[in-house]
Parts: structure tokens; sequence; C-alpha cells
């Protein structure tokens, strides 16, 4: 099996990578009241020095009262977290990679008592001015990322967060300008994200939304049922400024559409004629979600990914547990050393390796 599909550079804009392989971002948690620390940096430091060609960050959050539902996820604004958030960004670079911030505000969500209470905003009764404010807020955080030096920003729009609560029929049920009973309609919150941002960080940086049908909430849910109607969700959020799509599934094999082996990422480029990054359970044979409930995974060989890349369906790889697990995990693969690439270790989702 070649892997040279992998290594090939991809430019787009102001974003010159290397390869095609991508660091998800991957909650960590570890930041002491919103601060990234020194370990923070040389965690993704250890990845840039290792051939990843763009860093993902972990979510990080906007200033919104409800923003973040665990009290240790890194936030994206104040002078001390986006210190730490230059260390970071400095390290990255001088090690040779490229990194975007994932922007992120977490929405009505709950956590296990585990976790300091935070409290919560729900989506649906956000006012006019709340929803406002936070379209001014992200526009902050990705000001702030291209001020930092970021090479480019990442826009949560996945998973049952805020964003995704918005397109979500069952979480929305507005009546006012950002409901409807249509997904178009009810992807005005995220157009009008994208558009500020856009405004924000100028025409040549690039702006990467991830997105997913299904929720932590509904594992079959979805969006949209149809090409037509992924048309009608994409289209607006590319007219507004989104760069690349970041599609999210648990197993990017899945076909999307009935009639045709495109995955999330494959129709995503159809429809849009955009870049894409497929992601999900990349590298590993069992569900990424199983690795929440502590189940480790065993490895699986990357034909049916390299094949689909080789055929144009998607531009950009995005690994999780697999990079989490080992950090040489792009390097191996590059060198051939397949053989020393190891499963996934449940053990590794709170170490900072």
């Amino acid at each position: 099996m070649s892997t040279n599909a992998l290594f090939t550079p991809f430019n787009y804009k102001s974003l010159q990578l290397k390869n095609r392989l991508v660091m998800a971002p991957m909650t960590r948690a570890q930041s002491a009241d919103g601060v990234p620390t020194q370990k923070i940096a040389d965690y993704y430091g250890r990845r840039a020095a290792s051939e990843v060609g763009l860093i993902l960050s972990e979510g990080t959050v906007i200033n919104r009262p409800a923003s973040k539902n665990v009290q240790n996820i890194p936030d994206f604004y104040g002078t001390e977290a986006l210190e730490g958030w230059k260390n970071v960004i400095n390290q990255v670079h001088q090690n040779g990679g490229k990194m975007g911030p994932q922007i992120w505000h977490v929405g009505d969500t709950r956590m296990s008592e585990e976790y300091p209470a935070v409290p919560m905003e729900k989506a649906s009764t956000m006012s006019l001015e709340d929803i406002q404010d936070t379209i001014r807020q992200f526009a902050a955080s990705a000001k702030s990322a291209k001020d930092l030096g970021f090479d480019c920003l990442e826009i949560h729009g996945a998973h049952g967060y805020l964003i995704d609560q918005f397109f979500w029929e069952v979480t929305n049920t507005r009546t006012d300008e950002y409901g409807g009973k249509t997904l178009k309609e009810r992807s005005r919150f995220a157009v009008d994200i994208i558009k500020a941002i856009r405004a924000a960080v100028g025409e040549d940086f690039t702006i990467i939304i991830r997105l997913s049908q299904w929720k932590q909430q509904d594992y079959k849910s979805r969006l949209a049922l149809t090409p037509s109607e992924m048309e009608d969700w994409l289209l607006p959020m590319k007219e507004a400024g989104a760069d690349i799509f970041h599609c999210s599934q648990r197993r990017f094999w899945e076909p999307e559409f009935e009639g045709s082996d495109l995955n999330f990422a494959g129709w995503a480029k159809k429809v849009t004629g955009q870049p894409t990054i497929t992601v999900g359970s990349v590298g590993l044979k069992g569900d990424f979600m199983a690795a929440f409930a502590g189940e480790s995974s065993e490895k699986s060989d990357l034909t049916e990914l390299i094949r689909r890349l080789e055929r144009e369906d998607f531009d950009l790889v995005a690994v999780g547990r697999a990079l989490l697990n080992d950090h040489q995990w792009v390097k191996k693969i590059k060198e051939g050393k397949l053989e020393e690439l190891s499963g996934f270790s449940a053990e590794s989702m709170g170490v900072l390796y």
C-alpha cells in the first residue's frame, strides 16, 4: 500500500500544508481555569515536530456566560489565556507545524456531577441581544487567532453544541429570524457567525467549519436527508465565507446517501466545490464515541481511506485518537513503519502525552 497521497502538499489561500494529515480537535480539559499551560504547548509541539500537517486545537471557548461546561476547557479570550495560546502557536511554529484554534460554545449541554457546576444558556431561550453578542464574541476570538499568528481557525458547528442546536429542528423551536421549518432557515445563526468572522479576519485567512449529521444526544440524527437539503445547508455558509468543511462522521467509510459510496466529506465537496476534511475512526476499528466509555480500539489499515483520497473525494484527513495515543503516528506512516503503529488505549483520554 502506497501512502504517497497522504503526503502531498495542500495549499489554500494563505494556508500552506506539507501533507494532508490533520490533528482533529480533542477535548482535554487540562487548562486550569481556562488558561493553556506549558504542558499544553509541549503536547501540541510534539505533534508539530512529528510531521502533522495541520493541528486543530481542542475546543476553545468564546467570552459568553455558558460557553463551556467543564471548568478547565481553555478560553480563547482574556489576556492570560491568549498569552498561553501565543506560547502554544510559537512552539508549534518553532517545530515546523501549522495550527488553528477550534472556536466553540457548548450551548445547552448537561454534564455529569463530577464536573464543577457551570451556568447553562439554552439556545431556545437566547434573546436576540444574546445572539448578537455571541456572534460578536465568535468574531473577537477569531480576530485574536489571526493576531496571535495562527494559520487558520475552525468554528465548532457540530455534535449537538450551540451552533448545531440552531441547525437541529429538535432543539431550535424559535419563531423569530433564527428559527424556521427548513434547515436553510435554521442555518442563519451559523451564516451570521461566519460573516462576522470573515469581516474580522479578512479574505485570505482560512475559515474551517466542523459539521456533523449525528448528535451526542442522537447518533442516528440527520440534518440533511438528501443532496438537495445538503446544498441548502452548506451553500449559504460557503457564500458567507466558509472555506473548508470539516465533515465529522463516526465512521468515515460509511456512505452518506443511498446510491453512492461518497461519505459526508465527499458529498460536501461535491455540492459546494470547496475543500473538505474527512474524519471518523481513521486508522482504528472501533467507534470513537466508545472511547469516552473507556473502550480501547485495535488499529486498522488505511487502504480504504487512501482509495477515497486518491479519488479526490476529500482533500484532508483528520486523525483523532490514533494521534492522541501516539504523537509520532504521522511520522511512522510517512516512514513506512506501519508495524510500529499501535491501537488506541482508553487511558490516553486523560493524559497529555
